[in-house]
This record gives structure tokens, sequence and C-alpha cells, in this order.
């Protein structure tokens, strides 16, 4: 339980410390990803514009691959 906290302190740490470049971008890609499951019925359907967003996005922030979670309803 002591790690699980010393974890969150951590992390929270880390965000207090992000630049606002990086929260902006984490923002796209998260509005990315809710635009995608919201117009997906049972599986996201990507397209070719999503892989493009992708690719754009890898190249100029490179820790894009932190807030890519595709949204799952309940």
């Amino acid at each position: 339980m002591l790690k699980t906290i010393t974890a969150i302190i951590v992390a929270c740490l880390k965000l207090l410390f992000r630049s606002k470049h990086d929260l902006a971008l984490e923002n796209l890609a998260l509005r990315q990803q809710l635009v995608v499951q919201q117009r997906s019925i049972k599986r996201p359907k990507i397209q070719n514009a999503d892989r493009i967003f992708w690719v754009w996005l890898s190249r100029i922030w490179s820790d894009w691959k932190t807030s890519l979670i595709i949204v799952k309803q309940d």
C-alpha cells in the first residue's frame, strides 16, 4: 500500500512540472480518442484521418504514448 501511495504522489508531482505544451497535446490526444469512441458502436473504427493524426502527433510530441487509451463505455 505504501508503494501505491508513493506512486500516486510521484505521479502528482510529475503533473505539476509538465509544460503547458505537453498538457495541451495530451488534451488534444484524449479528445481525438473520444471522437473515435463516439462515432463507434461496438468497436472503435480507426479511419485514415485518425492514423494521420497519430502520426502527426507522434512526430511533434515524444510522450504521446502516455495518453494513448481508447476509452471504453461501461
